[in-house]
């Protein structure tokens, strides 16, 4: 049953749950709860499932590790810790990742120099960026709370060793929920939830958090799957926002290509010089390294104020550019979408959207970077550089100024994704079809798989189509149509299934280093290829000479203050939004019908 909660508890019912030690720091660093907190902490130490709607800044991220952090801690003074995992933190994006272990890694090490406790709580992340060496850490001394992505998630499900220490999870906690359930990488995390808590004695509380969410109801029954109960906390309440749409020059259809670009880069450059610390979004990572780059190059003063961040930047930049914006090293930082979602950047003055974000769920959450706190004005700016975007953003500044959010439609039975996951299932054991279909269904976005479809996908599966074999497809499991039962078929398909699980395009990515093998980043093989000794290029907002490769490497020495080539990505742009597309196709009809009417266009847009 999904339902509201209803009851907001108060600070003393919630003190006198914790232990002294949590209650006595949260006392000194906070004083009382947040709304959210007020809400669902009680709930979640309760036993219930919860999917927490609340701005950014409110602590709901908080709110959903507090419960368990409170019991752990009680077991961690007593000597009582296991050795295995109890808490599980699955969000889309490593950077956020990475910002969670902070934050948490921080308060326990407060907690730890002023009390005495007999244990340490283990915190570990495990993305693509986990090293050999820090995965046979894990494995020799298990994290009590793992961080992770929904892909590396399927992959440790299937690894021999490291998925017993998954058989008795206590919490599953989704952030950015909204980010997952709208796509096929949320139905592969389902699936994979699914698998994880099959033959559990006891099933784990599930925590989704998310400061943008519609319909609340189908994304809490996305989160807890089918025949389970959900409480929804919604306390998204609207904060104050400041939003124009604006634009580099008075004419956007005559105004010259060169023109147009050199006052735009005047205009970011009075922005950022008008607010302490400015955070502009490009949709794409090609634009976010062109911006940074013309801003530090016209513009002296922004040398070592403003980088670049996105995800094909290593781990090191990465994290070193959060930090630094946190500490108020920097005045501006350009990112395409890694930093729209919940990461910990410090105080942001000012956000600037570079152009239309595709979606008013999107607008509002990359505006809700700043004034990060809540009751604070969110600042945001959205420049527009052409006709075209200048429509589509008005209309989405009109629908994001009334709280209209994207309504989120989840795919269902993608039968791509199971395929995935049907041979990860086979990899651990024989399966009964009808078993597996029992498992399948849980997953909200399965719940109505037919049976027919399964066994067409397991035939499939099996090469028993002989146009696969003239493919070089060959079958990855075995399938006794009489007996329905399906299993794995030879050694191969384990690596078969860690290569390829996922639903994140593929990338054949080149990594860059320097003559010092110091880590900059990653290119594509198209654009890795075409580089020629000499050749510069930018990465991570600085230029490198490219002197060689080796293997899947190239080697670069730092060229600064050269004329640059920027290197591009696959899978770049964004969709424009289902709800986005249907309010802009009104707007011109409306805009189109008045012409036609001979009524003052400019005097209504004016007014409206």
């Amino acid at each position: 049953m999904i339902r509201y909660a209803s009851r907001e508890y108060s600070d003393e019912e919630i003190f006198k749950i914790l232990v002294p030690e949590i209650r006595q720091w949260f006392k000194e660093k906070f004083g009382k709860f947040t709304p959210p907190q007020r809400y669902a902490v009680m709930e979640i130490h309760n036993g219930n499932n919860i999917l927490i709607s609340s701005p950014t800044g409110s602590g709901k991220t908080f709110a959903a590790f507090l419960a368990a952090i409170n019991e752990l801690l009680l077991l961690a003074k007593k000597g009582g810790l296991e050795d295995r995992i109890y808490v599980l933190y699955v969000s889309p994006l490593k950077a956020l990742n990475n910002d969670i272990e902070r934050n948490l890694k921080e308060p326990l090490k407060e907690i730890y120099s002023k009390f005495d406790i007999k244990e340490k709580i283990r915190i570990a992340v495990r993305t693509g960026d986990t090293t050999p060496n820090e995965r046979q850490k894990q494995i020799r001394k298990t994290p009590h709370i793992l961080i992770t992505t929904p892909e590396s998630l399927a992959i440790i499900l299937n690894a021999p060793r490291f998925s017993q220490k998954l058989k008795r999870i206590k919490w599953i906690i989704v952030d950015e929920i909204h980010a997952l359930a709208d796509n096929k990488r949320g139905a592969h995390l389902s699936l994979s939830l699914e698998r994880l808590v099959y033959n559990m004695e006891k099933e784990p509380i599930r925590i989704g958090l998310s400061a943008t969410i519609h319909p609340m109801k189908e994304i809490a029954k996305f989160l807890v799957g089918e025949g389970r109960s959900c409480l929804i906390v919604d306390v998204s309440f609207i904060k104050k926002m400041d939003l124009e749409v604006i634009s580099p020059v008075d004419d956007l259809i005559y105004t010259p290509s060169n023109e147009l670009s050199n006052e735009l880069y005047r205009l970011l450059y009075k922005l950022i010089k008008e607010h302490r610390t400015t955070l502009i979004f490009t949709n794409t990572r090609s634009a976010t390294e062109r911006v940074v780059f013309h801003l530090k190059s016209r513009f002296k003063d922004l040398e070592g104020k403003i980088e670049a961040h996105h995800g094909s930047l290593s781990r090191d930049v990465r994290l070193s550019v959060e930090e630094r914006l946190k500490n108020g090293e920097l005045k501006c930082v350009v990112s395409s979408t890694s930093l729209e979602l919940g990461i910990d950047i410090g105080y942001i003055d000012l956000v600037v959207l570079l152009g239309s974000p595709k979606s008013v769920t999107r607008a509002l959450q990359r505006i809700g970077r700043s004034g990060h706190f809540l009751h604070e004005v969110s600042k945001g700016r959205i420049i527009v550089l052409d006709r075209d975007d200048l429509v589509e953003c008005v209309v989405l500044a009109n629908e994001a100024r009334k709280s209209k959010l994207d309504k989120i439609k989840i795919p269902e039975n993608a039968l791509d994704v199971l395929a995935q996951h049907i041979v990860g299932m086979a990899i651990e054991k024989k399966w009964r079809v009808d078993e597996a279909l029992k498992l399948i269904r849980r997953a909200y976005p399965y719940r109505k798989l037919p049976k027919r479809d399964l066994l067409k996908l397991l035939h499939y599966l099996a090469g028993e189509y002989e146009e696969l074999e003239d493919r070089k497809v060959y079958g990855k499991i075995w399938f006794d149509e009489d007996e329905e039962i399906f299993g794995r078929r030879g050694k191969m398909v384990r690596p078969i299934y860690y290569l390829n699980t996922g639903t994140i395009p593929d990338e054949v990515a080149i990594k860059v280093y320097t003559t010092d093998w110091k880590f900059v980043g990653k290119v594509e093989e198209p654009f890795a290829e075409r580089l020629k000794k000499g050749d510069i290029f930018v990465l991570a907002g600085n230029t490198y000479e490219y002197v060689g490769s080796r293997d899947m490497n190239i080697f670069v020495i730092p060229r600064p203050d050269s004329s640059p080539t920027i290197p591009s990505w696959f899978s770049e742009q964004l969709p424009l939004s289902f709800d986005l597309a249907i309010e802009i196709s009104k707007f011109r009809a409306k805009m189109e019908k008045m012409l036609k009417e001979g009524r003052n266009v400019v005097k209504y847009l004016v007014k409206n």
